[in-house]
């Protein structure tokens, strides 16, 4: 539990919760208040001292007697519990102390969006694969996609065929047209013939079309040279890039999740629409 003055740190996965970040746009600090309970072990008496608080009013706010209004009891909240950039955009702050003066993260104070960055995509994999399972949508654009989806042992496939809460999940899968010059184009920038890759994207067409039963699937054909590689879980997005020589997985993958007036969320899930828009459905 720690002592009243030990500081607060909540896991960084613990801010990156859709429960979390849901109070946090609600402005709700009595559920973040239990949350920091729940995810640091932190004792009201510990929130109390961070926040600048009297206990009684902490045990209050937790159980819906007070709520909190002023811009200042927010601000007191989010530098006592060392909120992250992101999670103090979605409460409605600006960035952090260290941030506006300047700070070495100078990425999360102009991207607030870009909470995690990794290496490949491999070392992303298990955080995917969490909100995937998780999730109630599921987008994914690919050029082939058998890695992410089409193939027994690739990176979604196990997360698909269940429902949530009673409600089958949403998959919208976004592949380039085999037929496509850009097809033609991809496969020798990777040094692929254009044959073997066009059966790759007709393999995985055929394997998601036996998910249809467990899933509420539907697969695009679009005919743009690739550019992002994007698997988007509810409101988080995994976005890697596709180059000359170089494959969608062993891009650096960037976590961008929702904000209120972030860019980069809307941009990708805008662009992500309007691929599907001038795509050819496949089913």
């Amino acid at each position: 539990m720690g002592t009243t003055l030990e500081p607060i740190e909540l896991p960084d996965w613990a801010w990156e919760r859709a429960e979390v970040r849901r109070a946090l746009r609600k402005r709700d600090i009595g559920a973040v208040f239990r949350y920091v309970q729940q995810y640091a072990g932190a004792s009201q008496a510990r929130i109390a001292t961070a926040a600048g608080m009297t206990q009684a009013r902490v045990n209050e706010i937790i159980n819906g007697r007070r709520e909190v209004s002023k811009l200042d009891v927010y601000e007191r909240v989010a530098d006592g519990l060392h909120m992250p950039d992101d999670a103090r955009h979605l409460l409605g702050l600006a960035a952090g102390r260290e941030q506006r003066s300047g700070g070495a993260a100078f990425d999360l104070a102009t991207f607030p969006e870009v909470v995690r960055v990794y290496a490949t995509q491999n070392s992303a994999a298990q955080e995917i694969q969490q909100q995937a399972r998780e999730a109630e949508e599921l987008d994914v654009l690919a050029v082939r996609g058998l890695g992410l989806i089409g193939l027994n042992d690739s990176l979604l496939r196990a997360c698909l065929p269940r429902e949530q809460d009673g409600k089958a999940l949403r998959v919208r899968v976004a592949l380039l047209d085999p037929d496509s010059p850009a097809l033609t184009r991809r496969a020798a920038e990777i040094g692929e013939s254009a044959e073997s890759l066009a059966g790759g994207v007709r393999l995985a067409e055929a394997r998601l079309r036996e998910l249809a039963d467990t899933c509420d699937i539907a697969v695009w054909r679009y005919r743009m040279l690739p550019t992002w590689r994007i698997i988007r879980t509810d409101s988080t997005l995994f976005v890697g890039a596709f180059d000359a020589g170089w494959e969608g997985h062993a891009s650096a993958t960037y976590k961008v999740m929702e904000t209120p007036h972030g860019p980069l969320f809307r941009g990708f899930r805008r662009m992500f629409e309007a691929v599907i828009d001038s795509a050819q459905r496949t089913f």
